[in-house]
């Protein structure tokens, strides 16, 4: 089995770099459109500026909701809650915890 504590830390530093690429992505799109005068309305080349902020915002709120499950799955953890299904109170599986550490429900709950 392991560590759930140290699963969780890594999930969460993997998470947080991906966030950090994310937010400078967003930054580099806000920059590129600053100095532009492209018509974002009516771009022929295809996706809008508007549109690419759109994504790597919903990107950065995802990203930022992933952050906060595997910090409340820290506090079941520390609780002694961690690996229990919140609705039916069985065992979640190792395996579906290795693949996501912040999971709240067994598969079949799920």
């Amino acid at each position: 089995m392991t560590d759930p504590g140290a699963r969780l830390d890594r999930e969460r530093a993997r998470t947080g770099e991906r966030l950090a690429r994310l937010r400078r992505d967003f930054l580099g799109v806000v920059d590129a459109s600053r100095d532009s005068n492209a018509d974002d309305e009516h771009d022929p080349e295809g996706a809008t500026i508007a549109f690419e902020r759109s994504q790597v915002d919903a990107l950065i709120r995802q990203a930022e909701a992933h952050l906060a499950e595997i910090d409340a799955a820290r506090e079941r953890l520390a609780a002694g809650r961690y690996g229990v299904c919140e609705s039916c109170g069985g065992r979640i599986a190792e395996e579906r915890l290795e693949a996501r550490p912040s999971a709240r429900t067994c598969v079949r709950c799920a």
